[in-house]
């Protein structure tokens, strides 16, 4: 969700978004909370972080405090390393309704704080 928003956000940034254990397809009821604000992420693949450890990049930025205490070391040159830290909705347990209010909760979470590290990081001269 957090690729998808900053895409939408700002067309013109790369955005990479990786897992420690990715699953196969992108989660449905993540898709449809997207959808719900006109971000349409259906079209990407979840992939696994090991693929850009070598990688160099501006900002590694992690999202999922499990991932924080997990991400391998980037071997690559990483200007900046960052946690901004959400539940992770895949956690979620209940009814389809109860899920998908965690789901949009995340979602308005990382709306939020990646709107401000946006306007504050990314678009605000140095």
């Amino acid at each position: 969700m957090a690729e998808g928003f900053l895409k939408s956000l700002d067309p013109s940034l790369e955005v990479f978004s990786a897992g420690t254990n990715p699953a196969q397809h992108v989660n449905s009821n993540a898709i449809k909370v997207m959808n719900e604000i006109g971000i349409y992420i259906s079209n990407g693949y979840p992939k696994k972080v090991d693929e850009f450890v070598n990688q160099s990049f501006d900002y590694v930025i992690t999202v999922c405090d499990n991932a924080k205490e997990t991400c391998p070391v980037f071997t690559g040159n990483v200007t900046h390393k960052l946690h901004i830290g959400f539940d992770d909705p895949a956690d979620a347990i209940g009814t389809e309704e109860e899920v998908l209010l965690v789901y949009r909760r995340v979602r308005d979470e990382i709306v939020e704080e990646f709107t401000a590290f946006y306007q504050k990081i990314i678009r605000e001269p140095k």
